[in-house]
């Protein structure tokens, strides 16, 4: 049992660490250090930026945290780095310190508190297998120093007058003191239970998403096979009750395309016949086996890319498919007013517009899908894009190549429209209505720079060549071809401000669909090699 002096010691101890933790100072952390290994490398955005981190909640801190990987020789590969909401474990932190004994080339993490806290990072496992040794764990009075005390020095108890004070000060402090430490007690309990659920792997989240609609819980959804995997991706075939969906999967360090593409969805006026049908999101697994998915309608043909390799079309097919491509084009450039149906649709640059991103369905139009780049613009708000040259880059127009972008709405729209071009260029290359034999599917591009293009490749053949994909003289010998031809080329030219709007492009297209074409005959290519003669019909 403690003594007197050892009581009022114990108390007065408490006190102070009690009193002294409230008065420490917290670092603020209101910038990070913003490192992206998907972006940089696809990109060249996210590369080694400065993040302001959002303001939190009340009670809630920022931290910076990075996510790397060692290789089998030690050296650090950066996956993420940026602002991290509110983790126990990171509080009070100056220096970003992993500590855990994981094998060499498991994913590492660590977070800190201050600004660009996360600029340098180290790994410093500590064991966990010595449990301390007895003499760390001692009375509280050995802790304190009052029974190693020879007897001589111990103090004398005060005169009656200042104990009878002492008492009374002391008994009217006990109660409150030990409700004040196990309310502080159960608040650090309560809390780190509570942040438990929360500490995952951090994702850059530009603002907290709304509260799960009773409609997006998980679903019974059943993966079937993979249609095609992307830059932020794979795309699944599922099936869901009766219905045949899609499935986009993110892995983890992609949540921020994840995020992107909901917000184009769930924007006013996005359910539309030339826009991908949206059907929902899910989170599925949790920490670091976090899968996010995008549920949409699910079209057989898949993209237009992959349909025209394996297929021609006749002059109503293209027609039809560009038609309805432009005016999906159209929609989602334009801005529509709120009306008492639904609210205001701002402008929407797609940023990454090319025949992958068409999709076809069963009657052969098109719809417009992947918006992981597409940029909003709000009216008077800046576009807020801090790095231009994104998308793919065999679809870059010139001044994105060049990496000199004016960062305005129409400027981004009439980036679309150049890809737009060369998209209408791949339709006419695999389209009946031209003479003679039809040749193999292309890639814009691909006869000059091949498959696999370099930026630097681009720059050579788009900017400082201003090369533009061949037509060939047997389109120009069709009335409707000739006349897609011109759009095509109005569509990619070199002066931004002088390409076609999408609306225009729709015009264009719709009446050349109603021209009477001159049948023409033309030769389709087998499988073997072999000529096949097809007479165009007339519309």
């Amino acid at each position: 049992m403690f003594s007197w002096i050892q009581l009022k010691t114990s108390l007065l101890f408490l006190l102070c660490v009690c009193f002294g933790a409230s008065s420490s100072n917290v670092a603020t952390t209101a910038r990070c250090e913003y490192y992206n290994e998907t972006l940089c490398q696809e990109s060249k955005q996210g590369c080694f930026e400065t993040q302001e981190c959002d303001q939190p909640e009340p009670e809630k801190r920022n931290h910076c945290f990075v996510l790397w990987q060692n290789d089998s020789i030690g050296k650090p590969y950066i996956k993420l780095k940026g602002c991290f909401l509110n983790n126990i474990d990171c509080y009070d932190q100056p220096k970003c310190v992993e500590k855990r004994e994981e094998p060499m080339k498991a994913l590492m993490f660590c977070c800190c508190e201050g600004d660009m806290c996360n600029r340098n990072f180290t790994w410093e496992p500590v064991s966990t297998n010595h449990p301390p040794s007895a003499s760390s764990v001692g009375p509280l009075s050995d802790s304190l120093g009052v029974s190693s005390l020879p007897s001589s020095a111990v103090p004398k108890p005060p005169p009656d007058g200042t104990e009878e004070g002492l008492n009374v000060v002391i008994y009217t402090l006990v109660p409150v003191l030990l409700a004040a430490v196990f309310s502080v007690l159960f608040y650090w309990f309560y809390r780190k239970r509570k942040l438990a659920y929360f500490n995952e792997l951090p994702t850059i989240e530009p603002h907290p998403l709304p509260p799960p609609s009773p409609l997006l819980g998980l679903r019974p959804i059943q993966l079937l096979e993979i249609k095609a995997r992307g830059r932020f991706g794979a795309v699944w075939k599922a099936q869901y009750k009766t219905d045949t969906v899609a499935v986009k999967i993110f892995p983890i360090q992609d949540k921020q395309s994840w995020l992107s593409e909901q917000e184009i969805f769930k924007l006013p006026h996005m359910d539309h016949e030339d826009i991908l049908r949206y059907i929902g999101v899910e989170k599925r697994g949790d920490n670091l086996q976090a899968e996010f998915w995008l549920i949409t309608a699910f079209h057989e043909k898949g993209s237009l890319c992959d349909y025209l390799k394996a297929n021609i079309v006749t002059w109503t097919e293209m027609c039809r498919i560009a038609e309805s491509m432009a005016r999906g084009l159209m929609h989602l450039h334009e801005e529509i007013p709120a009306n008492k149906a639904d609210g205001y649709k701002p402008a929407i640059a797609h940023r990454d517009f090319k025949s992958k991103n068409v999709l076809l369905k069963s009657d052969l139009t098109a719809c417009i899908a992947d918006f992981g780049l597409a940029l909003i613009f709000q009216p008077g708000k800046p576009c807020g894009d801090t790095h231009g040259q994104v998308g793919t880059r065999r679809y870059m127009a010139p001044e994105v190549l060049e990496g000199a972008i004016n960062f305005s709405r129409d400027a981004f729209l009439r980036i679309d429209m150049y890809a737009c071009g060369l998209v209408l260029w791949e339709l006419a290359s695999r389209c009946t209505a031209q003479e003679g034999p039809i040749p193999e599917y292309m890639l814009p591009f691909e006869e000059e720079v091949g498959q696999h293009p370099t930026l630097e490749d681009m720059q050579e053949c788009v900017v400082q060549k201003k090369m533009r994909p061949a037509i060939r003289e047997t389109w120009r010998k069709h009335s409707g071809l000739v006349a897609l031809c011109d759009t095509m080329e109005e569509c990619w030219d070199h002066d931004a401000e002088a390409r076609l709007s999408a609306s225009c492009v729709v015009e264009r297209v719709a009446l050349q669909s109603r021209l009477l074409p001159t049948p023409v005959t033309t030769i389709r290519m087998s499988p073997l090699g072999s000529e096949t003669p097809h007479k165009e019909s007339s519309m």
